[in-house]
């Protein structure tokens, strides 16, 4: 294992906590600074505030340990080799990425720097924020020689964020210093030099230490371009087979067969080509808007990024004319949803497509029954219980005398229904699934009528007949 090196992380958000606990386990001594006492005494007493895989057993190793929790920033950056910040970037009214938290965590690491330290981008910020970071260094009168700024864009998805950081597909840091880029190297040689992978207790992934990550030098503002460009091709890639998905009903074909076919294209390959009612999340809506808006002050017309955006919202509304094609009327229909995190092993509402959808069923008049694995915490602080919408205990509570059940999230457990029960348990056996969970000819076989995205519609004969006589 390489030598210790001393890092500070600045946001104990998604990113930071999971960098914290990660660097960690790559042996290095961490202190994470939030702004937040009641979060900070949480994650010291061992509670974990994310619903992602090996956290919280990672956080409970190392807490107090090899990593420390404070809210005094001074004392975190206080001899730090390193200092990453991973603060919110939230969207504004234009759709600019809001860097007013990285501005105030730069100004007051420059007030307590006294030896030479790399300040590391990790939020996900636009092309230039290097130069600003530097700048706001500079006129807090930080001498040029005490510091350098680096971007180090996350690739992390959530659910899996923990792997993903400890088994990358590459590891992109973007600096002009070959000192800075010196320290970085340093900070990741466990994994690029494969020695991490043949620790007895190390992550389980794809990563060896035959086939370790790659480190990917660039300059900064290709570095930061990367991050924005990446999420916003994988968007791209969601939305059109989305649209893909939209002229396969039209034609009556099946979209899965063609994502199929597509995908067997090695320069295509099979990722981010399921069809559903659109992507989430706190990265995916974020960074297409900000991409756009960048490339636009910068004089580039990257309109692209405009249908992207158009073709996930209009996802979500035919969903909705979906659903009101299976049940002719809306109003006073009883409805099941399975699903309220934007996807399947994560407890983010943020963004969701389910959580929208919802919401414009409660309008229509439906009174709604829902249930997700994970993220019913926090979906009720926005989504409040009322007589129309009720949170049950798990999916078949969530089935019992509907006049049909949604499928809005892709949780694994959700594709391992028993089918059988479902029908007994649902005043009509229909289904209506906006993430393809199932094959068509299975539900037939257990008696439910399926709806799917961009797949033909698989009507049971014994559903119209109790329609017919009711």
């Amino acid at each position: 294992m390489s030598n210790t090196i001393r890092i500070a992380v600045v946001g104990s958000g998604y990113v930071g906590l999971v960098a914290a606990v990660c660097f960690a386990e790559m042996g290095h001594s961490v202190v994470c600074v939030d702004n937040d006492q009641q979060k900070v005494d949480a994650l010291q007493g061992g509670d974990c505030p994310i619903h992602e895989e090996h956290l919280p057993a990672l956080l409970e190793r190392y807490r107090n340990s090899k990593v420390r929790f404070t809210n005094d920033l001074a004392e975190a950056t206080r001899g730090a080799e390193a200092i990453f910040i991973a603060v919110g970037t939230p969207q504004s009214g234009s759709g600019v990425a809001d860097l007013s938290y990285v501005e105030a965590v730069a100004s007051e690491i420059a007030r307590s720097l006294t030896t030479y330290t790399v300040i590391v981008e990790k939020s996900t910020v636009p092309v230039y924020t290097n130069e600003w970071i530097r700048r706001v260094m500079e006129r807090n009168g930080v001498a040029q020689h005490l510091f350098d700024v680096v971007s180090n864009p996350e690739f992390l998805r959530e659910g899996t964020a923990v792997r993903d950081f400890l088994h990358p597909d590459r590891i992109v840091v973007g600096t002009d210093s070959e000192r800075a880029a010196a320290v970085l190297s340093k900070i990741y040689e466990p994994l690029t030099t494969g020695s991490y992978y043949e620790q007895p207790s190390a992550i389980d992934g794809f990563c060896t230490s035959h086939e370790p990550p790659p480190l990917l030098l660039t300059s900064t503002k290709s570095a930061e371009i990367i991050k924005h460009a990446s999420n916003a091709f994988l968007a791209l890639k969601i939305s059109f087979i989305n649209a893909v998905s939209n002229l396969c009903e039209a034609a009556n074909a099946d979209v899965e067969q063609v994502a199929r076919g597509m995908g067997m294209d090695s320069r295509i390959g099979p990722r981010f080509l399921s069809p559903g009612i659109g992507y989430g999340g706190s990265c995916f809506p974020k960074d297409v808007a900000a991409f756009r808006c960048v490339a636009e002050q910068l004089g580039v017309d990257f309109a692209l990024l405009a249908e992207v955006e158009n073709i996930n919202k209009d996802q979500k509304i035919r969903f909705l004319n979906k659903v009101r094609s299976a049940l002719w009327t809306l109003r006073g229909k009883k409805l099941g949803v399975l699903g309220l995190a934007f996807k399947g092993g994560t407890d983010d509402i943020r963004e969701s497509p389910a959580i929208e959808i919802v919401q414009m069923l409660i309008a229509e008049g439906c009174p709604i029954k829902v249930f997700d694995p994970a993220a019913m915490e926090r979906a009720e602080q926005v989504l409040p219980s009322s007589s129309s919408l009720q949170y049950v205990s798990d999916a078949y509570a969530a089935s019992k005398d509907v006049d049909a059940l949604l499928i809005l999230t892709d949780w694994s457990e959700f594709a391992r229904l028993d089918l059988q029960r479902l029908n007994r348990l649902m005043r009509y056996p229909i289904v209506i699934d906006g993430r393809n969970l199932y094959d068509p000819e299975l539900m037939i076989e257990n008696g439910i009528t399926y709806f799917s995205v961009g797949r033909p519609t698989k009507h049971h004969v014994h559903e119209f007949a109790a329609a017919g006589a009711n």
